[in-house]
């Protein structure tokens, strides 16, 4: 007999086929994101009756689409053992994607084994039909239905267990397409199995009492369509949960992360250093076993920054931390506190001089330079060294006194280190005096100014005066800025020292416009200009507005800058001098020969004066002919430039007979005339309009 096709019953066949496909891919992808086993055996039995009973409803619609001459029915017991196949089958299936890896030899045996069970599927569902006399089955086509079920369930298995990362670009496209495919594979193998069926003549289905086919192959179809789409919308919502979840716990990881460890560096910080100080504390008393703090920060790093800029003040301080990291050993703890501060803790050691061994270390390593973007830098530490349980019992005494041997390592000359030694204390006590007495000394009136007298080379007449600022504190007594000048600097009193810089300028306009109000002769002061000063973006424009207040011409100041300075940025210097220049005041290069000119620059930067450094004063006496020489070319170089020379420490007769006879333009010294109070100076202008 010879059969015909409901081609509607086919179509929802293949569309069963298809969603129970991407069903099984989309659980696979689930199950793979799952870790806790109790869920995953939860899905993984839910799943497979949803895939299981997926397949043999497309089977069955298949069947069902199926329509001889005669009436045709269905063994409910047979029918439903092919349904219990189906969902072992496809249990075994789950169970391979997600199990252990699927090797080329496990996935031939797997798709083996699935292969046949769906034909074994597909063949008891024929039976359930009963027919008389029974079904015979074309050999060639009988065996190539179950080859297309073998190699169906290889590629679905590879396909899936492929497909089971739910992080991958675009998977539900790739799944839908996919899908489709393995349902065209099922399909085939469902109606080649159909293809190979032979009806005899005169034959006679045994179960046609049964069930009536149409109405089964409808409901099968609806019902299996509506637990395909339950497990899909579950596994979907679930799925979404599980991204919630864990974008949360990513989170608060985050959170969690950023709370511990430094942004920039991603070295633990402040807070995370303490715990373990803390807890190396704890072990340490109990075990008996020592360990070190080495407190550092980078000497000139503030200097970096306001040349080149924060972006590589930044790379600096990665770039360090990197290299603190392959310094230290394995055990250790490299953490940055802040700004360019890191601290080492090294624990377990034997002697202190493991610690010493360790910041020699770092110093070697460092000497080697850094790359910091494109720029090429040597940027040392200074290391202070405090030992547990020699220098301290807690985490702010740790850390304290490394600190404070830390600036000791600074004070004796930077790039060095230094183990704690209680005399340091003293010290550090009196620094923090120091910057609680520039909190309060502007407003206190606690800063006056000296006035140091300079005198012309070959008359020897007053040619002027540099301004020197003084302390007097009521308790410390008097403090020079060669000692508040560089704490303030290091301890971040940014504005102090604006603050400081511009109350000079307008206590020297005020004291000249009292000394003009006085009858004495108008005379030019000079006054010192600190890196932070020139630093300032309004600097020129401030200080004129201070003059243009207190009635005082340009004319009448002149600003010194040291060689140093000027020559960290040498062309925003020279832009800066300019500016002066072009508002009437005028400008000296002090410390001259001790920092590193450009004699290019120097040529551009077109300043009234060069002060020689008393460096070189004092080598007229002491470094014979060669010190003189040295004097001599830096005279006759800053005259070939029309520049003035002020020579500074002048202290013996022989300096002063030597400098007139270099032709030295103004001088100034102990020996000349100590720095005198606005009164005593007064009395020397007065001095000096009566010499007239």
């Amino acid at each position: 007999m010879h059969g015909t096709y409901n081609l509607w019953l086919v179509a929802a066949s293949l569309v069963v086929a298809t969603l129970a496909s991407f069903t099984a891919l989309d659980i696979s992808g689930r199950l793979a994101a799952l870790s806790n086993s109790r869920t995953r055996h939860v899905w993984l039995a839910g799943g497979a009756a949803s895939m299981g009973i997926g397949i043999w409803s497309m089977h069955f619609v298949g069947v069902l689409s199926f329509q001889l001459p005669i009436p045709l029915g269905y063994d409910i017991g047979m029918t439903t053992g092919s349904l219990a196949i189906a969902v072992v089958v496809s249990y075994f299936a789950l169970g391979v994607i997600n199990g252990a890896k699927l090797t080329a030899r496990r996935l031939i045996v797997s798709s083996v084994a699935m292969g046949i069970g769906i034909a074994a599927m597909h063949y008891t569902g024929d039976a359930a039909m009963k027919m008389f006399p029974a079904i015979s089955y074309d050999p060639l086509l009988f065996a190539a239905s179950i080859v297309i079920a073998i190699v169906a369930s290889g590629a679905a298995l590879w396909i899936a267990r492929t497909l089971s990362d739910s992080n991958q670009q675009n998977v539900l496209l790739k799944r839908t397409g996919a899908a489709l495919v393995m349902g065209i594979a099922i399909c085939g193998m469902h109606y080649t199995g159909n293809a190979a069926a032979n009806f005899l003549p005169g034959s006679v289905c045994g179960a046609a009492n049964g069930i009536d086919a149409r109405w089964l192959a409808t409901t099968v179809a609806l019902f299996t369509l509506a637990i395909l789409s339950i497990t899909l919308v579950l596994s979907r919502y679930d799925a979404h949960t599980s991204v919630l979840a864990g974008s949360i716990s990513r989170l608060n990881g985050q959170i969690v992360h950023m709370a511990s460890f430094d942004t920039l560096t991603d070295l633990p910080n402040r807070r995370t250093m303490t715990e373990r100080i803390e807890r190396s504390i704890l072990n340490a008393t109990s075990t008996g076993s020592r360990f070190a703090i080495l407190f550092m920060d980078l000497d000139g790093f503030k200097t970096i920054n306001d040349s080149l800029g924060h972006t590589v003040g930044d790379e600096v301080l990665k770039a360090f931390s990197k290299r603190l990291l392959q310094c230290v050993r394995g055990g250790d703890t490299v953490a940055r506190l802040g700004g360019d501060e890191f601290v080492v803790m090294l624990e377990n050691l034997n002697v202190a001089t493991d610690a010493e061994k360790m910041a020699e270390r770092i110093l070697d390593s460092m000497r080697k330079g850094i790359l910091a973007g494109s720029h090429p830098l040597q940027v040392m530490p200074s290391i202070g060294i405090a030992l547990f349980q020699q220098d301290g019992m807690s985490v702010d005494s740790l850390l304290k006194h490394a600190d404070v041997a830390m600036y000791e390592a600074k004070r004796g000359g930077r790039s060095t280190y230094r183990f704690f030694e209680a005399s340091m204390n003293e010290a550090a006590v009196r620094t923090l005096r120091i910057q609680q007495a520039l909190h309060e000394a502007l407003g206190s009136g606690h800063f006056y100014l000296l006035f140091q007298p300079k005198f012309c080379g070959k008359s020897g007449e007053l040619a002027g005066a540099e301004a020197l600022i003084r302390l007097n504190h009521p308790e410390m007594g008097l403090l020079t800025p060669m000692e508040f000048i560089p704490i303030a600097e290091r301890s971040g009193q940014i504005v102090q020292i604006v603050q400081i810089g511009y109350w000079v300028v307008r206590e020297t306009c005020r004291h000249i416009s009292k000394w003009r109000a006085e009858g004495r002769p108008a005379v030019k002061v000079a006054i010192n200009l600190s890196p932070r000063q020139i630093s300032e973006a309004d600097l020129v424009q401030s200080m004129l507005k201070i003059v243009r207040e207190q009635g005082i011409a340009p004319e009448q100041i002149m600003f010194e800058i040291t060689e140093t300075v000027a020559m960290q940025d040498a062309p925003r210097t020279i832009e800066m001098i300019h500016a002066f220049q072009e508002n009437g005041f005028e400008i000296a290069i002090d410390d001259f020969g001790t920092g590193y000119s450009s004699l290019a620059y120097l040529q551009r930067f077109r300043a009234k004066q060069l002060k020689i450094d008393r460096f070189f004063t004092n080598g007229l006496d002491e470094n014979g002919q060669e010190g003189r020489a040295i004097v001599s070319a830096i005279i006759a170089l800053a005259h070939s430039l029309d520049m003035d020379v002020v020579a500074e420490g002048v202290e013996t007769g022989s300096q002063l007979d030597r400098l007139e006879d270099m032709m030295c333009d103004e001088m100034q010294g102990f020996l000349l005339a100590k720095p005198l109070s606005a009164d005593a100076f007064s009395d020397l202008l007065e001095k000096k309009e009566i010499d007239a």
